[in-house]
């Protein structure tokens, strides 16, 4: 038989067992705020490429029919052919692109202007980033064309 002494050496007490769970969730706390500082970056890169592809598009669309779209037209241009004036010289069948590519990892709209304020000589095209809202700072800054090396 056991007497009381053996029976408290062999268990943890409520207090051990508060100090393991705290010591837990004190460590998925600093996990999970490092995982989602990671998500945020990913998205900033992800969009970096959806404009550097939708660029591409308005590359082709460019060399098919002379010019960009125009801002009204905008990016729809890319996936339905547009109606009004200038209308495209040639236009293939399926476009040139698909409609989900028109939108940023944040489900917002990829924003189209032709003439650009920073690219006058072409068109900006860029994302509000985090916030959605123009301008900010690290993850909430806008994403665009001309922040990329390959578009200078």
């Amino acid at each position: 038989m056991n007497t009381s002494e053996e029976l408290r050496e062999q268990g943890f007490t409520f207090l051990e067992i508060m100090i393991v769970v705290i010591i837990i969730g004190m460590l998925m706390t600093l996990v999970a705020t490092n995982i989602l500082s990671r998500q945020d970056e990913a998205k900033v890169k992800i969009a970096q490429s959806q404009i550097h592809k939708l660029a591409q598009a308005l590359e082709f669309y460019r060399l098919d029919n002379g010019r960009y779209p125009t801002t009204d037209q905008g990016l729809q241009a890319l996936v339905t052919q547009p109606t009004g004036e200038p209308r495209p010289k040639r236009y293939p069948p399926n476009g040139y692109g698909r409609r989900a590519d028109l939108i940023d990892p944040w489900q917002s709209n990829f924003h189209y202007e032709q003439p650009g304020q920073h690219n006058s000589h072409s068109y900006d095209l860029y994302s509000f980033g985090t916030d959605g809202q123009q301008g900010g700072e690290g993850t909430n800054a806008d994403i665009g064309n001309w922040d990329d090396p390959a578009n200078l």
